[in-house]
């Protein structure tokens, strides 16, 4: 008798458990589902805010990349006297500045995209004090004369850099 109702408990409560688990899982993976899509509407509406000042970032970044070109950095900031190290210096003080300036722009970059503007920003530079610890270079006048025909033999740094950010714009859009 004991056996007997102990199976009807079974058979009565089996089902319920089992229902409830069902239940339970279809509940639990509709509200991940659920929430999965919030998470993605949310994740779009940011995006859709974020990407003008993306956009932003990235015109600010090229901007900054003209300015240090060699070719339009020497003619901008002349010199005020003849010494060519006073020069150099003055010339390394405007880059970085103009540096400083955008740091902040780097939150709305690529990790790879600041990478090659601080590498670019770094060559341009190391240009400047190599021709300025040349032989043939006495003056800050000749100095110009030096870094400006180097650019002649090789493309600056900087357009280098600007044709990879004008790259990944057009990943970032597309």
């Amino acid at each position: 008798m004991e056996s007997i109702k102990l199976i009807e408990l079974i058979s009565f409560t089996l089902p319920a458990i089992i229902t409830g688990i069902v239940a339970y899982s279809f509940f639990y993976l509709h509200n991940k589902s659920d929430q999965g899509r919030r998470d993605y509407l949310l994740q779009k509406e940011l995006q859709k805010d974020a990407l003008p000042l993306r956009l932003q970032a990235y015109e600010r970044m090229v901007l900054y990349l003209e300015r240090i070109n060699p070719a339009k950095l020497l003619i901008r900031v002349v010199p005020f006297s003849d010494d060519k190290n006073a020069y150099e210096n003055y010339l390394i003080q405007q880059i970085e500045q103009e540096f400083e300036h955008n740091l902040t722009q780097q939150i709305y970059l690529t990790e790879d995209c600041w990478t090659v503007i601080t590498t670019a920003k770094n060559t341009i530079i190391q240009n400047i004090r190599k021709a300025t610890m040349s032989d043939k270079v006495e003056s800050s006048h000749k100095l110009r004369e030096v870094v400006l025909s180097d650019l002649l033999d090789k493309q600056s740094p900087s357009y280098m850099a600007i044709s990879y950010l004008k790259t990944e714009v057009i990943q970032m859009m597309g």
